[in-house]
């Protein structure tokens, strides 16, 4: 990491990059920011959850807990990957516009503070916390109440963003660029390099046929353009169940770096994607979409497309869900995924 780090301190000459086992830069910075009270010190540090386009740290000082994130220049987990920094400003943004509802705000951290030259946020800690990935598991059940819960939310969200100008609002362009080739390129290459059977043998012959579907790539290519695009609506950019947290105060919404004014399809095909990989029943996320419809109306179509795209690049590309689908279960999924975006009017969701 410490290579990583020097090959961008001639580009970020004043930032301080901090590491997980070695903090002692920390309370300095903290003060140098005005992020401690003169009295306050640091106590501990914790690492609170698996961070994937950050570094996280939970901070605990003689006064309160807080949650400190730094973007780097690259993707925390993948360290090769290069990626924006100033998607802090849009994940702050975003904690800026949803502060105005009281639902929304109930269900996401406040946000603290927002340092720039550091590249550093400060969130309200929301305590003792796991994210909803465990859902992946065989067994593992999320209650129709919280599935509810998030649709509502998704709907509040959309519905909020129509009074905020999107020109004033980050752009977050380069980080849009970065999960577009993501989304809709890299995982559709013949040549990405990626060794899908490294993550579970026999995964790469599921891959050929999709790789080699022309007609399904020139879609795909102009879903991505539709992503590209500006939107009417404020939307979270990454609503999938690693964004979602159990707290003892109920369900949260976190992460939302990759917030920009786009196509609220999007926010809802992810969604939808993910209960599906999760083994939700189709008919189960049926009865619970009235939740996101009573704010709104929304493109069913466009929907399931998105849904099909995610649910693709899931299981073929880079970013792998800690999910214990065996092929067979992978393979239903993917046939199912290229209906939805060759044949999406023939499923039909809202």
């Amino acid at each position: 990491m410490s290579s990583r780090r020097s090959q961008f301190n001639s580009q970020f000459p004043r930032a301080t990059y901090l590491e997980a086992d070695h903090l002692d830069a920390l309370e300095p910075l903290l003060r140098s920011v005005d992020l401690l009270a003169p009295e306050e010190s640091v106590v501990r540090t914790e690492k609170p959850g698996e961070g994937n386009m950050n570094f996280v740290l939970r901070v605990i000082t003689t006064k309160r807990s807080f949650i400190l994130k730094q973007s780097r220049p690259w993707v925390e987990k993948y360290p090769q990957i290069a990626a924006p920094v100033e998607r802090l400003e849009a994940e702050a943004a975003y904690y800026r516009v949803i502060a105005a509802d009281p639902d929304l705000r109930a269900m996401s951290p406040t946000l603290l503070a927002l340092e720039s030259t550091h590249l550093i946020m400060v969130t309200e800690d929301l305590g003792r916390a796991s994210d909803l990935t465990s859902i992946f598991t065989k067994g593992a059940e999320l209650p129709v109440a919280d599935i509810h819960a998030l649709f509502d939310y998704l709907g509040r969200l959309h519905v909020t963003s129509n009074d905020i100008d999107p020109a004033a609002f980050p752009p977050n362009q380069k980080l849009k660029e970065l999960n577009h080739a993501h989304i809709f390129d890299l995982p559709f290459r013949r040549d990405n390099g990626f060794d899908l059977d490294a993550i579970q043998p026999g995964l790469n012959a599921l891959a050929q046929p999709v790789v080699g579907n022309d007609g399904l790539r020139t879609r795909l290519t102009e879903l991505g353009q539709f992503y590209l695009g500006s939107g009417p609506v404020l939307i979270h950019g990454d609503f999938y169940p690693g964004s979602w947290l159990r707290t003892d105060d109920g369900l949260k919404v976190i992460d939302p770096e990759f917030a920009f004014f786009g196509q609220a399809e999007f926010d809802m095909g992810v969604m939808i994607a993910h209960l599906l990989m999760a083994r939700i029943p189709l008919e189960t996320i049926k009865t619970c979409l009235p939740a996101y419809l009573q704010h709104g109306s929304i493109d069913e179509t466009l929907v399931i497309e998105f849904a099909g795209a995610e649910i693709l690049r899931r299981l073929l590309g880079l970013a792998q869900l800690p999910v214990d689908l065996d092929l067979v279960e992978k393979s239903k999924l993917i046939e199912l995924a290229q209906r939805f975006i060759n044949e999406p009017s023939s499923t039909a969701f809202c």
